[in-house]
């Protein structure tokens, strides 16, 4: 097929010999199936910021280093060059976080290159050399679902002890390949410790995955898995090979034995001045009823 403007300079810096033909559009990127050398891998052709359905809520973008105080008041006022800046960190965030998980032994597609606002990066494929399946696009047996839910429970918890959040995690954001699930769509990804909403996301992410296989096993929709694993990582003892069990018990809160006896007392004097309407209404007229405390 023809090579498509933005892969152009991946062909020009020999990154890319030929673009074999469109793997999926999605809501913030372009993705083709290219051939480098021998080998088969995608490119990731980021749409620009006014062609993307989703947007960079500010709370994804929370925690995220600039460059430098320039960057950080060009995008604060939305000029140009911060509107640039912004896209630019957005990108480089998936990128950023595929070498930061690929290293911390997460299963993602293995980041090769990017340059020009495309990421090259590794084709995951099925048994028979196909591009693989999203989670959604699978039926699964109990069996299956229960093994996958606990691999993936287990790579969440390789990504929280290196720091990241997926902030996006669905069974739309996750391939089924040959070895079991792949991790992908990344730049939403949030520091654990710099984004005040981190444990929002990991809880929700943790629900999704929970929710999706419980449609093919049913239990694993009441485990709680997310404040497990977050009671943990705040204590400092989150490891890749901390055993979960997906139960968690709230802590219960100390009563606070003066706000239940004012609560008391306001309840008794409501009922007593219940009490002297009730008797003001049932006295003759003319007869003014005792108070409350001589009846």
């Amino acid at each position: 097929m023809k090579t498509p403007k933005r892969i152009e300079p991946l062909v020009e810096a020999g990154l890319v010999d030929e673009v074999i033909r469109p793997l999926m559009s999605g809501k913030e990127a372009e993705v083709f199936v290219v051939r480098c050398g021998t080998e088969l891998r995608c490119a990731k052709v980021y749409k620009e910021a006014n062609k993307r359905s989703f947007r960079q809520a500010a709370v994804y973008q929370e925690g995220r280093k600039v460059r430098n105080s320039r960057d950080a008041r060009a995008m604060t006022k939305g000029t140009k060059y911060g509107r640039k800046g912004q896209e630019d960190s957005w990108q480089n965030a998936e990128v950023a976080a595929l070498f930061h998980l690929a290293g911390a032994g997460v299963r993602v597609p293995k980041p090769y290159d990017f340059l020009e606002g495309v990421l090259l990066m590794e084709l995951v494929t099925d048994e028979e050399g196909d591009a693989a399946p999203r989670l959604n696009d699978v039926d699964l047996h109990p069996e299956d679902a229960r093994e996958f839910h606990a691999f993936m429970i287990e790579e969440v918890v390789k990504m929280l002890c290196a720091g990241l959040v997926h902030g996006d995690l669905s069974e739309f954001n996750v391939l089924l390949g040959p070895e079991g699930p792949v991790i992908i769509d990344l730049p939403q990804a949030v520091d654990a410790a710099g984004n005040n909403h981190a444990f929002t996301m990991l809880e929700r992410d943790v629900g999704n995955m929970s929710a999706y296989f419980g449609q093919f096993a049913p239990e694993l929709k009441y485990s709680k898995y997310a404040k497990e694993m977050w009671a943990l990582y705040e204590e400092g003892k989150l490891t890749p090979a901390s055993k979960l069990t997906g139960e968690f018990a709230d802590p219960e809160e100390d009563a606070d034995v003066d706000a239940v006896l004012n609560e008391i007392k306001a309840a008794l004097a409501d009922e007593a001045r219940r009490q002297a309407l009730l008797n003001a209404e049932d006295a003759p007229k003319g007869e003014e009823p005792p108070p409350p405390w001589m009846q």
